[in-house]
């Protein structure tokens, strides 16, 4: 095996190989909707992008792309989290999706909207002056363990009100 020789066509394909398998496995990085929140809000989740810990429920932070202050990821599949979204159509009182009885948790003082999704939760900050949003994939079951490690970025940056 040690005098074995390398066709040149070989070493060539294998540069290609390793690529793929260093994107795909390396560094975890996902295409995330950047929010485009405006004044107060965006001053809340640029502080908030400071706070976010480097992982959550044992998941390594990686990189959204496109890069933003807006957005942040964990893991992959990726939790996705997404600053100065939207009020939730559920809780805005008028619209179609309007749900006074929407389910919520408190997880470590910081009140949550939760909406079951396809795959997973989607979890939006309540009773806060910016809307934090969370999308946590069902492989992470339960869902809810990621917010308790976001709670205190939360508390510290996003001031509550309505």
């Amino acid at each position: 095996m040690l005098g074995r020789v390398i066709s040149p066509r070989r070493r060539y394909l294998a540069l290609p190989v390793l690529t793929v398998l260093f994107a795909a496995v390396g560094c975890s990085s996902g295409e995330v909707a950047v929010p485009s929140p405006k004044g107060e809000a965006a001053s809340h989740c640029r502080a908030l992008h400071k706070e976010l810990p480097r992982t959550v429920d044992g998941l390594r932070r990686g990189t959204a792309e496109p890069v933003s202050d807006f957005t942040a990821i964990w893991g992959d599949p990726a939790v996705q989290l997404r600053c100065g979204v939207p009020k939730p159509d559920v809780l805005t009182a008028g619209s179609e999706h309007y749900n006074p009885r929407a389910d919520g948790a408190v997880v470590n003082g910081v009140r949550w909207l939760v909406e079951k999704q396809d795959d997973g939760y989607r979890f939006t900050t309540t009773l806060r002056k910016t809307y934090v949003e969370v999308t946590v994939p069902g492989k992470y079951a339960p869902e809810v363990n990621v917010l308790t490690d976001l709670a205190d970025a939360v508390k510290k940056t996003v001031p509550e009100g309505v």
